[in-house]
């Protein structure tokens, strides 16, 4: 019996890409090779790099890359899945009409097209997003949607990759910043070799198994709010360790020192967001914290976080997490059997 021909990946370079954009996804597919080979299966990926012309391609970290090809050369019926990097050097490609072409070509005709993090500024210039829903990575998320309003961004995301067509577009997608592209890169394989690859290939790359794309970019606990928000440096530092209790509007007010109404102004200044938006989002990152560690049921958790209940904390996952506690717990859970009861 004849195996069956490897897929096609072809992931671009130009001067300036982000090394790890390429590098990491590419390993994705790579370490799934290994795995099926050692299952005695044929390798289910081939591998190229393409550029404007064959040859070494410097990366924004100052090392050069040599891609096997030149665009022009590249045999774009048959092409699986077309991989766009991010990178230092993307604002330069943003007016090259002769690549755009390129890429309007190869998505007519690939199976798939996808970016990783800035890279989906090209995939949106080209108009390859028009109409669909796109992450980047936080940084040119407001630069995406300002300049494509046509676009759907959706930046709170690791992808928006989903064959099935209901929380994302299975045939061009975008990842978020660096490492989602290889959260990305494990949602293809899953997608075509099936969950068990996908979580071996976690596993060689010693990861802490796969990321759902809904789920958020960073942490509110880790990101540089405070850094960027002075007056609300000592509630913010206040508000992870008091997350059981009342944090109502006018409860932070009054530890605050501010009238509600001025808190919300400067949260709404500061921050972007409201206070009971920014509370919400802490809350849900704590309980993924506790439910990951499998120390306490789905109840204890919810109420730990001031969910005071099971349902609402449910409610609160499927909204910013796009999954249920549960899920999350079995998915990111070592020895999950506690964390994902529900009482």
């Amino acid at each position: 019996m004849t195996p069956p021909r490897p897929r096609r990946i072809a992931c671009l370079l130009y001067p300036g890409f982000m090394s790890l954009d390429v590098v990491g996804p590419l390993q994705v597919f790579a370490s799934a090779n290994v795995e099926m080979e050692r299952q005695g299966r044929a390798p289910a990926y081939a591998l190229q790099l393409v550029a404007e012309a064959a040859g070494p391609v410097a990366c924004s970290a100052g090392f050069a890359v040599v891609a096997d090809a030149a665009r022009r050369d590249v045999a774009l019926p048959g092409l699986d899945t077309l991989l766009v990097p991010g990178g230092m050097g993307v604002d330069a490609q943003l007016d090259d009409a002769v690549l755009h072409d390129w890429l309007r070509q190869a998505e007519l005709t690939a199976r798939r097209v996808g970016s990783v993090c800035s890279g989906a500024l090209l995939l949106a210039r080209a108009g390859l997003l028009d109409g669909r829903p796109a992450t980047t990575h936080w940084d040119s998320v407001d630069g995406l949607r300002h300049g494509h309003p046509q676009v759907r961004v959706a930046g709170d995301r690791l992808h928006t990759y989903d064959p099935g067509g209901i929380d994302g577009d299975g045939h061009v997608f975008t990842s978020a910043g660096v490492t989602a592209g290889i959260d990305l890169a494990l949602a293809l394989v899953e997608h075509d070799l099936g969950r068990a690859m996908a979580l071996a290939v976690a596993r060689r790359l010693v990861m802490y198994l796969r990321r759902p794309g809904g789920q958020a970019q960073f942490s509110p606990l880790l990101a540089p709010d405070a850094a960027h928000a002075p007056r609300l440096t000592p509630l913010l530092e206040w508000i992870p360790g008091h997350l059981g209790g009342d944090l109502s509007l006018d409860a932070l007010a009054d530890r605050a020192c501010m009238p509600p109404r001025t808190l919300t102004r400067v949260f709404q200044r500061e921050l972007g967001t409201t206070p009971a938006r920014y509370v919400k989002r802490v809350r849900v990152e704590a309980a993924s914290a506790l439910l990951a560690q499998a120390q306490a049921s789905v109840s204890t958790v919810a109420r730990l976080c001031g969910f005071q209940h099971p349902e609402t904390l449910r409610r609160a996952f499927h909204k910013h997490r796009a999954v249920s506690p549960q899920a999350y717990a079995e998915r990111f859970g070592a020895g999950t059997a506690g964390a994902a009861r529900p009482g």
